[in-house]
């Protein structure tokens, strides 16, 4: 019985790592895996190559042999990004479709520029945790725990300050002072995505039924539609 006990307590673990492995980028197996861009498919054991492009944790890997010191290299951080939006701040990202080495590393990065009142709307990273350094100016920023309790965490950065976004929850970053303000954030995954609320919710398309969106939002369906022709 003993034997048994243990022996199912190491299958849990072993699931459990399985899990753990699987929730993130996928580890390094070699130096870097610097994306194979004109890779069509991958091997078939008995049909040589498949006609479509592979679906996996990352991009095929072209030879290490023909890498070239480009594939690590991304030239651009310097420029401000253009904030004449509706939303008054531009992202100006550093991941995998930027730097073809980034695949399997985990890692990137972006630059957000903000105009005086500018912001980075309510939004989430479905695969990454986010840290920010801001760079130039202030930034009131914040995010909101997961359901029940919603709680919501604020902060005032100044330059040389840094702040964390957990995986997954809804943030923001406004600029609330009369000056541009420039921030970097870090990001824990080769392609971290992006979610902006508003824009998924009443810019989707097809768009979400305004009745739907009435009712969960608890206003009258001339206000989904008025807020969905912003989008």
């Amino acid at each position: 019985m003993a034997v048994r006990v243990s022996l199912l307590a190491a299958a849990l673990l072993v699931a459990v790592s399985c899990f753990h492995a699987t929730a993130s980028d996928p580890s390094l197996l070699q130096d870097f895996c610097v994306v194979d861009k004109m890779s069509k498919g991958t091997l078939s054991l008995t049909d040589g190559y498949f006609a479509h492009k592979v679906r996996v944790n990352g991009f095929p890997c072209k030879d290490a042999n023909d890498a070239m010191v480009e594939d690590f290299f991304f030239s651009g951080l310097h420029m401000a990004g253009n904030t004449t939006n509706k939303q008054g701040s531009a992202v100006t990202p550093v991941n995998v479709a930027q730097i073809a080495a980034l695949n399997t590393m985990g890692i990137s990065l972006a630059r957000i520029d903000y105009a005086p009142f500018g912001q980075n709307p309510p939004h989430t990273h479905p695969r990454g945790t986010e840290i920010l350094t801001v760079l130039e100016g202030s930034l009131y920023v914040g995010f909101v725990t997961s359901n029940p309790d919603n709680k919501l965490f604020t902060k005032v950065l100044n330059k040389g300050d840094v702040f964390v976004f957990p995986q997954g929850l809804i943030h923001f970053q406004f600029n609330y002072g009369t000056k541009n303000a420039v921030a970097l954030a870090a990001l824990s995954s080769q392609n971290p995505g992006v979610i902006t609320v508003a824009n998924s919710v009443f810019g989707s398309k097809p768009s979400i039924p305004d009745d739907i969106l009435a009712k969960a939002f608890q206003v009258d369906k001339m206000t989904v539609d008025r807020i969905q022709a912003q989008f």
